[in-house]
């Protein structure tokens, strides 16, 4: 929305005390005749953004003035769904199948809200739809005698789009494929559409995969002119490098997992006078290749960010760049920015300077290798990086006293491992395993996070725009909740706390260690609010920063490429204060959006290899811990392999169990069985659907509450604890805020905490 439409939506709702009509409305805003068509225009977007509202009779009036709510409906395989308001502050609207009208899942609409449940939720009904999500689907083609229907994958979309004879190209019965709707649903007729793509046979492990991506509208295929852009580059010339702080003799390495491809950063440190460090962290100079407006950054812009899944990526930037020319790969000159930072003996960051740079990295180390040096067990490997070995002794000695400095102010550090699905050569799941953090996987995330504080601080002390990567406060009603699930493991929070970063890290290293450990820190990311980009700096509440942004992954983040291009303004002292301000804003909420969106696909592709490896363990019995309970079961994470499956409360028939939602528990009725978050419990899986990535179980043994066994769950994936009606515990949809966005382990590549 532009100032000006701010500006008018301001006076509008002032104005409009009641609904009133186009003309009545002009003549309030006293326009002189010849803006007047403008004007009109301007009122007409606002009704298309939902800001305001045009009903029958062509009449405008406010939304919450009229006991309407506008946001996205979110559909639920069972037919029944929700707005989503534009506005958090405001309560979801319940559906009831016959209320979506003309809507269908992910539309924008204008919902009236007509009373309240018994559980007190607002219920409504869709009344306008202000933009439709939709233009094509993924689905499955079936065909008829006469006709044929596309059945679509996203099971929220509940009605089946109808392919009439001639429309269905080359698909056959059983493929997957893209189908454009031509007609959109009415309360009397299905969807009617055209088959514009076969995409390849529904089990075939690559065609689902790309089936998810079609899904959520993920960019798979790079544009010709962007593949043309990428192919035009060279490696660093001479001329390059002219200018550029010269790092080529310093040992500079690299260090990434054993499958990483696309290097965007290495590092060095040494001793400096006084017995303190220097550590230079130096990032690929993605932005001397990608320019502002070219084809590659506005395809840059909208993808937003790489997409990692097992075994697979969809890249921000084209492989020629990506895997090569901003690769940092070893014994090359690679164009970098560097951020050179001095720190005192105990962690005081003393100074920072960031460079327009040139490295030649000396190794390409993974982070096995380099746990394996500081471990110091293994005399070929020892052998093999000898002379590098006093630089990881410095490196990890460095990392320590920044770690402990980080934890001391207030640092929240979950540390939850992510499950890891290795695929077979076909590209099925044959284990999955939790991929478990080292020295090295924090030793490099230490030197990320000091180098991203210091790139926020530069911005501060400059006083240029720039984009931040912030953290919320919690939602005080959900730490309270928290208070009161936590009493029963002997944690008080005194009612009216906030509860601060380091009082929840207080609380973490409470439980380290205990059975219960998974189970605190889980509903405690849930009452964590969602990291975001942003052009206001609020500080980041997880990391106990007063300021932090994201510098160090521009090949796969175009957040970090934004920031490279802020800090080659200041460091040729080009600063382009009016340019930035209005932009930033649009690109901090388009890049939140895209991660939001890529998060999304990479729960589902996990989602996917977990059901599809449990395919054929039907009848097998597992240790879990109850992970999340909702009305209608309770998911059940096993100790190994880390998989959830849900054990439906139809299938416990020894009494009626009522859904206890602030105790995350079920309670029997006359029993006074219970079955709540943490217990421990003996399965047996029951069914197996891929097609909703479902696994159903069977209760088998009693539950023995976690706190008084040694089993602890090996799985690392957080949960949804979907509340009655089978929604995330967040209402919005997904995992719950905090997330990975927070703490725990980035994308499936596992090569930093996403902060």
């Amino acid at each position: 929305m532009t100032s000006h439409d701010k500006e008018l939506l301001e006076r509008l709702r002032k104005l409009l005390t009641n609904p009133m009509p186009m003309r009545a409305i002009l003549q309030k805003l006293e326009a002189p005749v010849a803006a007047r068509a403008a004007l009109r225009k301007s009122i007409r977007d606002l009704t298309q953004d939902g800001s305001i509202v045009r009903l029958k009779g062509a009449t405008y009036g406010l939304p919450n003035k009229m006991n309407l709510v506008t946001g996205a409906v979110q559909g639920h395989p069972d037919g029944f769904g929700w707005v989503i308001p534009d506005d958090a502050e405001e309560s979801d609207v319940f559906l009831s199948p016959r209320a979506f009208g003309e809507a269908m899942s992910g539309d924008r609409v204008v919902a009236r809200v007509e009373g309240k449940r018994s559980d007190g939720k607002h219920e409504g009904r869709v009344i306008q739809i202000l933009e439709r999500a939709h233009t094509t689907i993924p689905g499955v083609f079936e065909q008829s005698r006469s006709a044929g229907y596309v059945a679509p994958f996203d099971k929220r979309i509940t009605h089946d789009i109808l392919i009439p004879k001639g429309q269905s190209g080359e698909a056959a019965s059983g493929q997957a494929v893209m189908v454009e709707i031509t007609e959109y649903p009415t309360a009397t007729r299905q969807p009617v559409g055209k088959i514009v793509k076969v995409i390849g046979d529904a089990d075939d492990p690559t065609v689902e995969v790309a089936v998810i991506a079609a899904k959520l509208k993920l960019r798979t295929e790079f544009p010709h002119a962007v593949v043309q852009d990428a192919k035009s580059h060279r490696a660093p010339s001479a001329k390059d490098c002219v200018g550029r702080l010269d790092l080529r003799k310093k040992p500079i390495v690299t260090i990434d997992g054993e499958t990483a491809k696309d290097f965007d950063d290495a590092v060095d440190v040494e001793r400096v006078e006084g017995g303190g460090y220097r550590l230079g962290v130096h990032i690929a100079d993605v932005s001397h290749y990608v320019r502002e407006g070219s084809a590659l950054d506005k395809e840059a812009f909208r993808r937003g960010t790489s997409v990692y899944f097992p075994g697979s990526v969809i890249p921000m930037l084209p492989f020629e760049l990506s895997n090569d020319l901003c690769s940092l790969n070893p014994k090359v000159d690679r164009l970098t920015l560097t951020c050179i930072m001095t720190f005192g003996k105990n962690g005081d960051m003393l100074d920072s300077q960031i460079y327009e740079s040139v490295i030649r990295s000396v190794e390409r180390m993974t982070y096995t290798a380099v746990a394996g040096i500081l471990k110091g067990d293994d005399p070929a490997l020892l052998d093999r990086y000898s002379g590098l070995i006093p630089n990881f002794r410095l490196m990890e000695e460095l990392a320590q006293i920044l770690r402990e400095r980080r934890l001391e102010s207030g640092a929240i550090d979950f540390d939850l491992p992510e499950p890891q699905i290795l695929l077979d050569i076909t590209g099925r799941p044959e284990s999955i395993i939790l991929a478990e953090r080292n020295v090295a996987h924090r030793l490099i995330e230490e030197f990320m996070l000091s180098a991203n504080k210091a790139v926020a601080g530069h911005f501060l002390k400059r006083k240029y725009p720039a984009l931040y990567r912030v953290h919320d406060t919690p939602d005080p009603e959900k730490v309270k909740a928290f208070g009161e699930f936590a009493k029963a493991f002997g944690i008080h929070v005194k009612p009216g706390e906030g509860l601060s970063s380091a009082r929840m890290g207080q609380i973490i290293e409470g439980v380290r260690g205990k059975p219960e450990e998974k189970l605190i820190t889980r509903i405690l990311l849930r009452s964590m609010k969602q990291a975001r980009y942003s052009d206001d700096n609020i500080g980041h509440f997880g990391l106990a920063f007063a300021h932090y942004t994201h510098f160090t992954s521009p090949i796969r983040r175009y957040p970090d490429l934004v920031v490279h291009r802020l800090l080659k303004d200041l460091i040729a002292d080009k600063r382009r204060d009016s340019y930035w301000k209005p932009v930033l804003p649009e690109i901090a909420a388009h890049t939140s959006k895209t991660e939001r969106t890529a998060e999304e696909a990479e729960r589902e592709v996990v989602k996917l290899r977990q059901t599809q490896y449990m395919a054929d363990k039907i009848g097998e019995v597992y240790d879990g811990m109850i992970s999340g309970v909702t009305s209608f079961g309770f998911f059940v994470e096993f100790v190994n392999p880390p998989v959830e499956g849900l054990v439906r409360v139809a299938t416990l028939t020894d009494d009626y169990y009522i859904y206890d939602e602030r105790g995350h528990a079920l309670n029997g009725d006359r029993t006074r069985r219970r079955f709540r978050m943490g217990d421990l419990v003996k399965v047996k899986v029951e069914s197996v659907s891929i097609e909703r990535r479902r696994v159903d179980l069977s209760l088998v043994e009693s539950v023995t509450r976690g706190r008084s066994t040694g089993m602890r769950p090996a799985g690392g994936r957080t949960p949804g604890g979907r509340p009655a009606g089978g929604r995330p515990a967040s209402g919005r949809g997904g995992k719950e805020r905090g997330g990975r966005n927070a703490s725990t382990p980035a994308r499936g590549k596992m090569k930093r905490k996403k902060r």
